[in-house]
This record gives C-alpha cells, sequence and structure tokens, in this order.
C-alpha cells in the first residue's frame, strides 16, 4: 500500500515539474519573438505651422495728450465713446492762459501807440532837417546845426525800426497765448473709440518734460491685429502673406482667420532669449475681439492637400538585427530626424505578416506625419512604426532573436 502511494506521489511529482518546463519553454519562447507596431498609410491634407502666442491690438491707436497744465474742468468723453475728429473731449481750466493773452494783446496795443508816437517824431525831425539844409546854403545856421538835426532825424528813424520789431515780437507772444488757450481744449485727432481714460473731473494735469497721456483712442476696432513674439528658431519660414489662426480665451472653440502683415525687423530680447514680432491682421466686424485679448497664433508656413502621409516615426524605424539598425545604433538615426523635404528614404511594411523595405521620397511633415512624394505605397497599407519585444517597445533599436514578420500588434 506504501509502495502505491510512493509511486503515486513520485508521478504527481513528475507531472508538475513537466509542466513548469513547458510553461516555462514557451514563455521564453514568446518572450524572445518581437512583434512590430505598424499605422496605415493615409490620404489627406498635411499643414506646417509655426506657433506662438501674442496681443489682441487695434491697427491705430492714438494717444491724446495735453501741452499745457491745469485742472481738468470739463469732461465729455468716457470709456467706449464713439468719438469725431474734432470733438472736444476735455477742457483745462482756460483762465491762466486767457490772461496771458490778454496782457499779450495790451501789449500788442502799446506797442503799435508807441510807433504811432515815434512816426510823429521821425516826421518833425526829417522837416527839420530838410530845413536846415536849406538854411545852411544861406548862411543863417552854423555846420553844427545842421549835424544835428541830421543826427536826430536818423535816431528817429532808428526808432520806428525798433518800434516794428517789437511790434513783431508782440504779435507772435499774442499767437503763443492763443496757441496754449486752445490747447486748454482736449480734441479728438481722429474718428474712433475711446479705449482708455487716465483723467477724472477736477484732476490737476502736469505738462512737464513728458506729456500725460489723458486718453487712449482707437482708430477702427473692426480692424485688428495680433503682435505675436515667434522665436528666432521659428521666424525663418515666416513670411508676409501666410494665413494665420489664432484662438482666444474668451471663445476657446471659435478660431479667427487673418493674415501676416508684418515680419518686423527689430528683435525682442527678453533674459537672453530672441524674439520677432509677426503681426497677423485680422477683420473684427461683430467686435468680438477687444484690445489686449491674449492670442494663441498658429502661422501656415506650407500647406498640401490630397497627399499620401506616414507617421514620421516610420523613417526612423529599422528592424532589430538588420544593418541599417546597427548603422543608427552608432548614431546616425538622427541624421534621418531632420527635416528634409525631397530626399530618398525608405520604410518598413507589413504585408501579410512579412516585412518589406520600401523605397519613398518624402517631402513635407508637420512634426507628425510626413507626406510621401513618390514610392511603392497605397493608402491602406501598414508601415511599422516600432518593435515591441517581452522587455517592452523597443522602437528597432534593441536586438531581438526571431524571425522578421510575425502578426502586428497595435
Amino acid at each position: 500500500m506504501r509502495g502505491s502511494l510512493v509511486r503515486i506521489r513520485s508521478l504527481a511529482v513528475g507531472i508538475v515539474a513537466l509542466a513548469v518546463f513547458a510553461g516555462w519553454h514557451l514563455f521564453a519562447g514568446h518572450s524572445s519573438t518581437p512583434r512590430y507596431v505598424t499605422a496605415e498609410v493615409t490620404q489627406g491634407p498635411i499643414v506646417r505651422a509655426v506657433t506662438a502666442t501674442g496681443t489682441v491690438n487695434p491697427v491705430v491707436t492714438v494717444q491724446v495728450g495735453t501741452y499745457v497744465s491745469g485742472p481738468i474742468v470739463r469732461m465729455l468723453c468716457d470709456f467706449n465713446t464713439q468719438v469725431k475728429k474734432g470733438q472736444l473731449c476735455a477742457k483745462i481750466d482756460p483762465s491762466n492762459y486767457q490772461v496771458a493773452l490778454d496782457q499779450a494783446q495790451a501789449n500788442l496795443a502799446n506797442g503799435i501807440a508807441q510807433l504811432h508816437k515815434d512816426e510823429s517824431t521821425l516826421e518833425y525831425a526829417r522837416i527839420t532837417y530838410e530845413r536846415d539844409q536849406r538854411l545852411i546854403k544861406e548862411d543863417v545856421i552854423s555846420q553844427d546845426s545842421l549835424d544835428n538835426a541830421k543826427s536826430t532825424y536818423g535816431a528817429a528813424v532808428a526808432q520806428v525800426e525798433v518800434d516794428k520789431a517789437a511790434i513783431q515780437q508782440q504779435k507772435a507772444a499774442v499767437q503763443a497765448a492763443k496757441v496754449n488757450l486752445g490747447y486748454t481744449s482736449i480734441i479728438s485727432p481722429v474718428d474712433g473709440t475711446v479705449v482708455a481714460r487716465n483723467v477724472d473731473l477736477g484732476q490737476t494735469v502736469a505738462a512737464s518734460f513728458q506729456t500725460p497721456t489723458l486718453f487712449l483712442i482707437a482708430q477702427d476696432l473692426t480692424r485688428m491685429q495680433v503682435d505675436t513674439n515667434v522665436s528666432e528658431s521659428d521666424v525663418g519660414p515666416v513670411q508676409v502673406g501666410q494665413k494665420a489662426g489664432f484662438t482666444v480665451d474668451a471663445f476657446p472653440e471659435m478660431t479667427f482667420w487673418g493674415s501676416v502683415a508684418q515680419v518686423r525687423q527689430s528683435p525682442i530680447t527678453v533674459q537672453n532669449v530672441v524674439t520677432y514680432d509677426v503681426v497677423i491682421e485680422v477683420s473684427n466686424p461683430e467686435l468680438l475681439l477687444k484690445p489686449g485679448m491674449t492670442a494663441n497664433a498658429r502661422i501656415v508656413t506650407a500647406e498640401r492637400s490630397g497627399v499620401l502621409k506616414v507617421p514620421l516615426q516610420a523613417l526612423r524605424f529599422s528592424p532589430a538585427g538588420s544593418d541599417e539598425h546597427s548603422h543608427r545604433r552608432a548614431g546616425a538615426d538622427n541624421e534621418s530626424e531632420k527635416p528634409q523635404s525631397n530626399r530618398k528614404v525608405h520604410v518598413w511594411v507589413d504585408k501579410g505578416g512579412k516585412l518589406h523595405q520600401v523605397k519613398v521620397v518624402r517631402g513635407l511633415d508637420d512634426g507628425n506625419v510626413v507626406e510621401i512624394i513618390n514610392g511603392d505605397l497605397q493608402p491602406g497599407d501598414q508601415v511599422v512604426i516600432d518593435q515591441v519585444n517581452a522587455s517592452g517597445p523597443s522602437t528597432g533599436k534593441r536586438s531581438a532573436s526571431g524571425p522578421i514578420g510575425l502578426p502586428r500588434h497595435f
């Protein structure tokens, strides 16, 4: 009886050992066999774009300031006020400037009166000098009297010229006083909308070396522009006329479209990072865009439609164990990742569980997919983009034993 139990136990142990060995063998066989991740060749548009952030601004914004100082006594414009060119927006107390004008006009009147007086003196001196010229010929007066009359006449002529020059100065002073008095009226220089008001009624403004800004007027809010900061590494392909789309936080599901109006040459350097201002013009007929909004822009630098396209990763893939794989492991795969157009490359296609190398000519890429200009590819073909072993994805850069061409894995 004990012998039977021993034999049964021995048989059970052997069966378990055989099962463990068979399971280990099966697992080891599968773990060494590579599998491949594929992607479908598709047909459609491909777009290369440059992304940037910027600010929505009016195309023309006018800063309305003041040339003179004084308290604000009238306020006729406020935020969002529609104004016309020449419209009065505010009034600075004109009292001091009116007094200055009155004084300048009084000085001018005094100068004119002085001129008339000196002209009379000149006329008397002229008559006296001419009479003495006749009397000297008759020896009635001395030469000294004639010389004195001549001197008096010359001084009178000079005094009249001085009076005329003084009148010119006084006229200029009157004109300056009128100009300063006119500057007390703050008027709009353009048709537009008041987007900012920096003063209140009763506030005193002081015009010194820097003119204070009282109002900010946007000339036309139906035409806006987006000033974007494009990095120096991306600004190369950006050109005037390219279309651009952007979104704002106020309307996250709406895309506004415009075009590049300027690529400004002046660099903007912040913490050693160089960017350039790319201006995007956009129509704003419904006044949805407001000055100061933050825009996330996408500038289209190249575009194709109806082309064959595959993932860029397919151009970088090579099966483990191949010569190309060894070459890439040596560091040459960086070259294949450069976005060069019209360059001959190849991809690996999974057909019926077998891998086939297909030569193609690459075109435009958007960083994720690449255009195939020429090659033996059709929409629906499966190109290999990665290799998976038991230890995880290898991206074609880790060696694996086993035959190439097992069923694909997604």
